[in-house]
C-alpha cells in the first residue's frame, strides 16, 4: 500500500459543487482535478485558456504535485496542457488552474465540473551542488539525442 499523506485543501468560493481531486482507480496515481468554470467555455483549435479548479492546496514541506493532461482527452480530441507537467510547490496557497490548449480539430467546450486533468503527489529532495573538474565515467558519456541509433 503506497504511503498516505494529509493535505489540507480549500474550495474557492462559489465551488462547493465541484468534486475535491479523486483517484478514479485504486491503483492510481493521479488524481483526476476537475473544471470550475462558472459557464461553458469554448476552446477553439490552435486556442488556450486558464481554467479554474476551485481548489488551494497546502502541501506538506517537502512535497510537489505534478499537474499532467489526461491521455482521453489528449488522444481523442487533441486536449492537453501547457507548462505540463506543471508544479504546485509545498509554498504555494492560490487557487490551482489549468493552461488548457486545444490541438484537435473542433472546438472543444468545457463544462462545469468536467474532469480535466491530473494530479500527482510526490516526495522531492533538495539539490546541494558540489561543483567539480571532471565528473565520474558512465559507458553512455555525453551521447544523447538519438545516440544509440535505436
Amino acid at each position: 500500500m503506497p504511503q498516505q499523506i494529509k493535505v489540507f485543501v480549500q474550495r474557492t468560493s462559489g465551488n462547493d459543487d465541484i468534486p475535491l481531486p479523486q483517484y478514479m482507480t485504486e491503483l492510481a496515481a493521479g488524481m483526476d482535478i476537475f473544471a470550475a468554470v462558472a459557464n461553458d467555455e469554448i476552446i477553439k483549435p490552435g486556442e488556450r485558456k486558464k481554467i479554474p479548479t476551485g481548489i488551494k492546496i497546502a502541501l506538506p514541506a517537502g512535497y510537489e504535485a505534478q499537474i499532467r493532461p489526461r491521455s482521453g482527452l489528449a488522444l481523442n480530441q487533441g486536449i492537453t496542457l501547457l507548462n505540463s507537467p506543471g508544479t504546485i510547490d509545498a509554498d504555494y496557497r492560490g487557487e490551482i488552474a489549468l493552461i488548457v490548449i486545444n490541438h484537435g480539430h473542433d472546438p472543444f467546450v468545457i463544462k462545469r465540473g468536467m474532469r480535466l486533468a491530473q494530479m500527482v503527489v510526490q516526495k522531492i529532495c533538495r539539490i546541494q551542488w558540489r561543483e567539480s573538474a571532471d565528473l565520474p565515467k558512465t559507458p553512455r558519456g555525453s551521447g544523447g539525442f538519438g545516440h544509440t541509433k535505436k
